[in-house]
């Protein structure tokens, strides 16, 4: 699966000059999570594969990247670039959006965000269903995204539904799709994020297991296990990947 080499500073600069553009892209930020369900889903890492840009949202990506010889890649966190993104669109005049999360969630987001980022230009907010959209739905909804003038919109869904979404819609809505994941639930608070230093060791996965232990210990029992054997596998050269697994960005 690709991974790009990247940098807050520059994905920040590059979503922003796409989105002055009026381009139509999409960004995923990418954990081991990620990169196991591509393991085991062709349809997902072709989703990954396509993506404009993919940032190591994970320690584990990051240190996989520089054993791979990119020296110069580092973490890029959802929760962190989302709020950079925003100071970014609100000085240059940049709409944006939010699609995905409760209502209750989304409009606690939308109060966070005017308050702490007062230049920024919310132009579009929706909160879908628990359930997939009717076609009449859908086409609906990238009507409103389009009218609306947002320039970023940021997906707030649980992966790999949040980038088989953005994925979906590249070419239709005209806008940078940044795939956030829960950074809509840090950024307002409502669920508690890992402490700076168990980010820096490769740890936070520990700390939303033991927050959310019967949503996550499937994920983490099924897929951290394996990327370590396979990445090891791939690094010694006793098993041969198809396509590319890391790319500057």
């Amino acid at each position: 699966m690709k991974v790009n080499a990247t940098s807050y500073h520059h994905a920040a600069a590059t979503v922003c000059e796409w989105a002055e553009r009026r381009e139509s892209k999409y960004v995923c930020i990418a954990s081991v999570n990620n990169v196991m369900e591509a393991y085991d889903s062709q349809a997902f890492q072709a989703v990954m594969n396509q993506a404009d840009l993919v940032t190591p949202d994970g320690m584990p990506l990051v240190w996989g990247l520089r054993l791979l010889g990119q020296g110069e890649a580092t973490r890029v966190y959802g929760p962190d670039l989302t709020p950079i993104l925003l100071e970014r669109a609100g000085s240059a005049h940049m709409p944006v959006g939010f699609y995905g999360g409760s209502p209750e969630a989304l409009s606690k987001l939308i109060e966070v965000v005017r308050r702490r980022f007062g230049k920024v230009e919310i132009a579009y907010s929706y909160s879908p269903p628990f359930r997939p959209l009717s076609p009449e739905e859908d086409r609906g909804v990238v009507d409103e995204i389009n009218r609306s003038g947002a320039l970023i919109l940021f997906v707030g869904l649980n992966t790999p539904k949040q980038d088989y979404w953005m994925a979906a819609h590249k070419g239709r809505v005209q806008a940078v799709m940044v795939g956030v994941g829960a950074a809509f639930d840090f950024l307002t608070g409502t669920k508690p994020q890992a402490p700076r230093w168990m980010m820096r060791i490769g740890m936070e996965w520990f700390f939303r297991l033991v927050t959310e232990p019967k949503r996550l210990w499937k994920r983490y029992l099924k897929h951290n296990p394996r990327f370590v054997v396979l990445f090891a596998m791939q690094l010694l050269g006793l098993k041969e990947f198809p396509g590319k697994s890391v790319s500057r960005a």
